[in-house]
C-alpha cells in the first residue's frame, strides 16, 4: 500500500511540476536572454517563487536555517550533501542570492525543462576530461561574477547507509584556486521524500536546509585538509540534527 501511494503521489508531483513550470515560462524566457549575471539572478528569483508554491503543494515545505552566515557582497562555494534528485529544487532557491549548481550535462537535453536546467547549472560530462576542465574554468567565472557556486562533493547521490559518502576533490580545488570561502550546507529528509526504492516514488514530508558557518581558506590549506575538515563538520552536524 505504501508503494502504491508513493507512485500515485509521484504522479501528483509530476503533474504539478509541469503545470507550475509552464506558468513561469514567460518570466523564465525573459531572463533567459539577459546577460550574466543578471540572467542567473533572475532565474533564481523566479525559481524561488516557483518552489515556494510547488514544494508545499506536494506536501514538502522547506525550512531554511543559517542564511545569516552569508556575508553581503561575498560569494561562496556552497558544499552540500546529496541524497535525492529533489535536493536540486531545494538548494537552488534555498541559497540566498544568485547561484549555479554543478550538474550532469545529460539532463540539459530534456525538452523545455532542459532550458531551465542550463540556466541554473554549470554542465559537466563526467566521462570527458575536457568537459571537466571547462567546467572548472566556468565555476571560477561564476564566483568572479559575484554568484555562489553549489557543489555536491559526494559527486552523485549518496546510496550508502552513512550520513555522507566520501568527498571528491573538485570543490576544494576550486576553493584553493579562488580563495573563496566554503559554506557547508545540509539538506534533511530528501531520502524520506524521494527514496531510491521503489523507483518513481514521492512521499510528503517536511524538509530543511541548514547553512553552517563558512570556512575561510588559508595559505596552509590543502585539498586533503579542507576535504577532511568539511567532511567532519558536515557529518557531525548531520548526525546530531537528523531525525
Amino acid at each position: 500500500m505504501k508503494n502504491i501511494f508513493g507512485r500515485l503521489w509521484a504522479c501528483w508531483g509530476l503533474i504539478w511540476f509541469v503545470i507550475t513550470m509552464l506558468l513561469f515560462m514567460i518570466p523564465f524566457l525573459v531572463v533567459y536572454y539577459q546577460p550574466e549575471p543578471r540572467r542567473t539572478r533572475g532565474f533564481v528569483y523566479f525559481a524561488r517563487i516557483w518552489m515556494a508554491i510547488y514544494m508545499p503543494v506536494i506536501g514538502c515545505p522547506v525550512k531554511i536555517k543559517g542564511k545569516e552566515n552569508f556575508a553581503p557582497g561575498e560569494s561562496y562555494i556552497v558544499v552540500c550533501n546529496h541524497n535525492a534528485f529533489i535536493d536540486v529544487p531545494v538548494s537552488t532557491p534555498g541559497i540566498p542570492g544568485g547561484n549555479k549548481t554543478i550538474a550532469k550535462a545529460e539532463l540539459a537535453k530534456t525538452p523545455v525543462f532542459g532550458m531551465l536546467y542550463k540556466m541554473g547549472s554549470i554542465l559537466v560530462d563526467r566521462k570527458s576530461e575536457s568537459s571537466r576542465r571547462e567546467s572548472f574554468v566556468n565555476m571560477k567565472a561564476v564566483l568572479n561574477m559575484g554568484l555562489h557556486m553549489c557543489i555536491y562533493p559526494e559527486g552523485t547521490r549518496n546510496r550508502t547507509n552513512q550520513p555522507l559518502n566520501r568527498f571528491h576533490d573538485g570543490a576544494f580545488r576550486l576553493a584553493i584556486a579562488t580563495g573563496k570561502p566554503l559554506m557547508p550546507a545540509l539538506i534533511f529528509n530528501s531520502r524520506k521524500v524521494m527514496p531510491e526504492k521503489p523507483v518513481f516514488s514521492l512521499f510528503p514530508h517536511r524538509m530543511a536546509m541548514h547553512f553552517l558557518a563558512p570556512v575561510k581558506i588559508t595559505p596552509a590549506d590543502t585539498v586533503e585538509s579542507l576535504k577532511e575538515n568539511l567532511f567532519s563538520i558536515m557529518n557531525d552536524y548531520y548526525a546530531k540534527n537528523s531525525s
